[in-house]
């Protein structure tokens, strides 16, 4: 009897515990786009925007992506938008992602004379123009040739995103199957610009991706995102076959994380990740 009456109390504190801790809750019975709202809120007063200048973030970007497994010898260009229509940074042809600085870049314009620096830019740059011009919203490119995407893109197969860490990609990637060749002619610039059309990235068979972004610091993430993807990927289709996500909560996903502070938030961390031992690349 006394056993039962201990079992009693037990129950009745653990309930009352519970329903106080309930009550004292102001958020655990309002609905997911209300909790959403209120975490973008809370985020745009919280996470800091960095302050560094543009050629110090593609320097970033380039020391970022080199210690990801996007290097892949002199291959590859990441450009941004230059303080003028028609001009853009990028890397000298000649200098690895992990030689890359803020004073070493070059500044060129659409013909891809130099402006500004030293040295001569890559001839592939001139498929960066035709994106810039199709895509006004586009303030960075990243192209490169990791080492899962070139895999991926040798079984002339499309991104297949069915994780959520990935979804920022969801229904955000286009895929060109048929490769054009070397690009550094008119030709490939307009084929992969119009291959593009409003999507974030595309896997280019036989080659590698781009990823595009409105500022360097969203290109650098979603070209973080793409080589992950690629190797999450191979590593299902080894495994089994993909499943794919429902489309609803993959466009959800999409959108909860492709946030101007979330990509702000995800490049800082990156970056303090590579100042330990890249700090030369800010200079």
């Amino acid at each position: 009897m006394l056993a039962n009456d201990t079992l009693c109390h037990i129950v009745s504190f653990v309930s009352f515990a519970t329903n106080k801790d309930t009550d004292m809750a102001k958020t655990l019975a309002l609905p997911k786009d209300q909790l959403v709202k209120q975490a973008l809120t809370q985020m745009q007063s919280t996470l800091a925007d960095n302050t560094w200048t543009d050629r110090q973030k593609l320097g970033l970007t380039c020391r970022i992506l080199f210690e990801n497994g996007h290097d892949s010898g002199l291959a590859g260009q990441i450009t941004a938008r230059g303080p003028t229509p028609g001009t853009y940074y990028t890397q000298q042809l000649g200098l690895g992602f992990d030689e890359i600085t803020a004073s070493n870049l070059l500044l060129v314009n659409e013909d891809l004379e130099v402006l500004e620096g030293h040295g001569m830019p890559n001839p592939a740059n001139r498929f960066h123009s035709w994106v810039y011009r199709g895509r006004p919203d586009v303030n960075c490119i990243i192209h490169t040739h990791p080492t899962h995407i070139a895999a991926l893109s040798m079984l002339e197969v499309p991104l297949q995103v069915s994780h959520m860490d990935l979804c920022p990609l969801y229904e955000d990637c286009a895929f060109l199957e048929a490769w054009p060749g070397v690009p550094v002619g008119n030709e490939e610039g307009e084929i992969i610009t119009a291959a593009l059309g409003d999507k974030r990235a595309i896997l280019l068979s036989h080659h590698g991706q781009l990823s595009t972004g409105a500022s360097i610091e969203e290109a650098c993430v979603i070209a973080q995102l793409i080589e992950r993807a690629a190797k999450l990927q191979l590593l299902a289709m080894a495994a089994g076959t993909i499943k794919p996500i429902l489309p609803e909560l993959g466009r959800e996903a999409h959108d909860w994380i492709s946030k101007p502070k979330r990509h702000g938030a995800a490049f800082n961390y990156y970056a303090r990740q590579n100042l330990r031992q890249h700090a030369d690349c800010l200079n």
